[in-house]
């Protein structure tokens, strides 16, 4: 909820609230909560060394279920570099992920089929995953 109530603050005391449509709402939501959990694992490390790590999961339910845990400042920097190789799938991701949106919502965001969606999903979580396990 901390978290949700962030991100509304965010989204309404910005300086845009005329969205375009609700795939533009959904996308700026979803970078906004982004934001949000990497500026909190930022500031946990700079209060005090080894804190950057927030634990999140990166399973098939954006719903809060430790499945596995991960370093979300790594995660961003690999979505980083997801976006520089694929953008739409960064964008699921990051929609799925970050959104909490189901494989069919993201596809109506992004303006693609269902199935395309889950390929995206399906092909940018296990990239996701590699190039993390390689950081640690």
């Amino acid at each position: 909820t901390a978290l949700v109530n962030e991100a509304y603050l965010k989204l309404c005391n910005g300086e845009q609230q005329g969205w375009n449509d609700r795939r533009h709402f959904f996308a700026v939501a979803s970078r906004a909560m982004r934001q949000i959990l990497v500026d909190h694992a930022r500031g946990r490390g700079r209060q005090k060394r080894g804190g950057g790590w927030l634990r999140v999961t990166l399973s098939e339910t954006p719903a809060p279920n430790p499945v596995g845990e991960i370093d979300i400042i790594a995660l961003d920097e690999a979505m980083n570099e997801l976006e520089a190789l694929d953008a739409r799938k960064s964008q699921v991701v990051e929609l799925r992920f970050f959104g909490g949106l189901t494989n069919a919502e993201v596809a109506e965001v992004v303006g693609v089929a269902t199935k395309t969606s889950e390929a995206d999903w399906y092909m940018a979580r296990a990239w996701l995953r590699k190039r993390l396990s390689e950081t640690e």
